[in-house]
């Protein structure tokens, strides 16, 4: 454990850190596979609002540095990619 004031602060703001970053994983892992399961079932409207709704928090994670920006970006592809072609 720390033994330096400035050690123990960094320590208590990296954890702090640690659990907002995996809330946000979190996020990010329950929209891509709510896009994958919906892909399988559901076409359409519905299905392009899930997709947007992926988009929307993988970029935010991304501009958090919670995701590096092209993991993001592959993610991204990936979905649409996933949508795309279930919707032809």
């Amino acid at each position: 454990m720390a033994n330096h004031k400035s050690a123990l602060k960094r320590a208590r703001q990296n954890q702090q850190r640690r659990l907002r970053n995996k809330a946000v994983r979190t996020r990010v892992k329950n929209v891509v596979k709510d896009v994958r399961l919906a892909a399988g079932e559901e076409t359409g409207q519905v299905l392009v609002e899930k997709l947007n709704l992926a988009k929307s928090t993988i970029d935010k994670a991304a501009k958090k540095g919670v995701l590096h920006k092209r993991t993001a970006a592959r993610k991204i592809s990936r979905l649409s990619k996933l949508v795309n072609s279930s919707a032809a």
